[in-house]
């Protein structure tokens, strides 16, 4: 089975890109699942109802989150209606939507994916890794592969969750930063990467246009942020694994001009 991650979607330029090559990319590279860090498509911060629909529409099979999940107002009630997009599990139960799923890839497979939100910097409810086994444990007795978005600050708590969770998911794939890493590993069949990157601006301070950033950190006072235009590339994680086993046996860091 081979899977592509597309990492965090920014902006319009990010939902363009996504929207104009999915088709072309699930034919080229043969694909059975696409999975989508959406929680930068609305210039940045959050996601709104019409947005996800869009990019479902566009091919993605399940939308992942993060901690801007709560930004945009419309955004609860669709977690409640659209099963195919996920919110962290570690917020509170009480929270709209759901923390996992289970998806259907071209084969039929059931493959089930997890949205967990790091510690340090952000302000999760709960920890994830009071909480990740437990979700695992739930997960595979649905699907035979688990999929599981790390949506994190720190590179420590990435790499650490990759291996708390080796061999019992297909893969463990960092979000966050906008920054790719170049440090895919294979954790007894668990495919890792510590970030996936961003798909959107390049030309760009993590996406925001850099001459605000630069004035922010030279004056200190606080700019509204606006999506980059230029450099525009699709990036995320391409992930081979057994169907029958959930075992992975490759992971590539994907990177595409759009």
């Amino acid at each position: 089975m081979r899977i592509l991650f597309i990492a965090d979607v920014f902006g319009r330029p990010g939902r363009d890109a996504v929207e104009r090559d999915l088709a072309k990319l699930r034919e080229e590279l043969d694909l059975d699942l696409v999975v989508c860090n959406g929680e930068n498509a609305a210039e940045g911060h959050g996601i709104t109802g019409r947005l996800a629909d869009r990019l479902l529409a566009a091919g993605v099979d399940c939308l992942t989150l993060g901690n801007h999940t709560w930004r945009q107002r419309d955004v609860g009630a669709y977690l409640i209606k659209e099963q195919r997009i996920i919110r962290p599990a570690n917020y509170l139960d009480s929270s709209p939507g759901r923390g996992w799923t289970v998806v259907e890839a071209r084969d039929g497979t059931r493959v089930a994916v997890i949205n967990l939100l790091g510690s340090l910097y952000l302000t999760p409810a709960r920890s994830a890794f009071e909480m990740a086994e437990r979700l695992v444990e739930q997960a595979r007795a649905e699907a035979p592969v688990v999929l599981v978005d790390m949506h994190a600050e720190a590179t420590s708590e990435k790499v650490a969750m990759g291996r708390h969770l080796a061999g019992k998911v297909t893969a463990v794939l960092g979000t966050h930063t906008h920054v790719q890493t170049n440090d895919p590993a294979l954790f007894d069949g668990t495919a890792y990467l510590t970030d996936c990157g961003m798909t959107g601006p390049h030309d760009s301070v993590i996406g925001v246009r850099t001459e605000i950033i630069l004035r922010r950190f030279l004056t200190q006072l606080p700019a509204r942020f606006e999506p980059a235009e230029g450099g525009v590339r699709i990036e995320g994680a391409l992930i081979e694994c057994d169907p029958a086993t959930g075992r992975a046996s490759a992971i590539t860091p994907f990177r595409r001009d759009a």
